[in-house]
This record gives structure tokens, sequence and C-alpha cells, in this order.
């Protein structure tokens, strides 16, 4: 899952950055207005955290602006502002949710899982495959009763398989998925954490195949 978090305090995007990369989200921060939107329209984020108080513009700005553009992403307002009309406007603007600053770090995942765990958002708890399942909230994968003890990336590749069932899953879009968890991806680091993640899973006796289709990318089945 890729998250965007549009705010302006260094500090405090760093946190929250911090600790949705130890839940194995990938997270992109933006420090201004602009630089989120212009983020916003050209990666397929999964949900976006935005700041109200930016320094070049109202975020209820990005917020319409990007739904006046079509995008339907979830978002998680996150700012000061506590007064009932804040909130009430930031809903009526297409916000998702809307949480007061400060906040707690374990509040803020357990927001972003809820958002993403709505019918047609991007995370369903449970997901499984033959004898394989993955629990995306606690990030814990099992071949029937075993667990396995796959990495970070190892669980995001995994996870972004099970969701495409069916589906091809190329290299730029895992790459994108684990650009943050990482400092440099290519499409051979890309392949040597899926000889690893297959060897893991055929030491468990997996009952999957994860099969590359050359120069599209990789199917599970």
């Amino acid at each position: 899952m890729r998250l965007l978090v549009v705010e302006d305090n260094f500090r405090l995007s760093e946190a929250i950055a911090c600790g949705l990369r130890a839940q194995g989200f990938a997270v992109d921060i933006a420090a201004s207005g602009a630089e989120g939107l212009s983020a916003w329209r050209s990666v397929a984020y999964d949900a976006v955290m935005l700041d109200l108080m930016l320094p070049d513009q109202d975020g209820l700005r990005v917020l319409e602006e990007g739904r006046a553009e079509g995008a339907v992403t979830p978002v998680l307002i996150l700012t000061a502002l506590s007064a009932v009309e804040d909130r009430v406007r930031g809903l009526n603007s297409g916000a998702d949710d809307y949480l007061i600053k400060p906040f707690a770090m374990e509040e803020l995942v357990a927001r972003v899982r809820a958002l993403l765990r709505r019918p047609g958002a991007a995370l369903g708890r449970n997901l499984t495959f033959s004898n394989v399942s993955l629990d995306s909230s606690a990030r814990i994968a099992q071949v029937g009763e075993v667990p396995l003890d796959l990495t970070r990336s190892e669980l995001v590749v995994l996870e972004a398989l099970l969701r495409n069932q069916g589906r091809v899953v190329s290299k730029e879009r895992l790459g994108e998925l684990l650009h943050d968890l990482d400092q440099e991806w290519s499409a051979n680091s890309v392949e040597s954490l899926m000889h690893r993640l297959r060897k893991k899973l055929t030491a468990c006796n997996a009952d999957i195949a994860i099969r590359t289709l050359r120069g599209l990318g990789y199917l599970v089945g």
C-alpha cells in the first residue's frame, strides 16, 4: 500500500511516515499543497493524509481540486482545527475522515486501515489463495497453519500478488510499492526479491506458483 502525507511540518511528517512505514506502508511526503496535488495526480495512492493549514494554500482547496478531477482516493484530514464547523466543512469538501492534532500514532494507523478496509477500498483484512493466507492488518502470512518468515518487502510483494489474483502485477508497480522500504529499487532487485519469496513459499509447501511473464510482470496462480 502506498500513501501520501501532505504536511508542511517536517518533524511531524517524518514521524507520521516513520510510524506508517513500521506498519508496512510505503509513504511519500509533500510539504505544500502544490507539491501534494502534483504527487496525487501522478501516482495511484491508496490513501492521502492531508493537512489543512499549508504554506501555499488551504488544504481544502487541494482536496476539492483533486475531487473535481475525479480522484476517489480515501482522504484523511489531519489538522489542529477542531471546531465542529471546520470538521463539517472538511467532510463536505470530500474528506473521508478527520483527525485532530495532536493525535496518537496508533489512532492514525487504525483510521488509515479503517479507510482502506471500506467496500471498494484497497485493504481487505484477510487474503487467501489456495493454502496461502495473509492477514494484511496484522502483517502475518501463513501456509496452512505454518507462519511464513517474510521481510517487510516480501510481505508487500506477496500482498500485491494476492490482491491481484488473475491479473499481472508489473515490475514498475512493485517498484512503486517497494521504493520507500529501501534506498534503491530496480528491475534486478525486484527479481531477486521475487526469487527469495518463491524459495520461502516452496520451503513451506505453498500450493501456489508465481509466474514470470516476460516483459509484463508477475502473476500468482
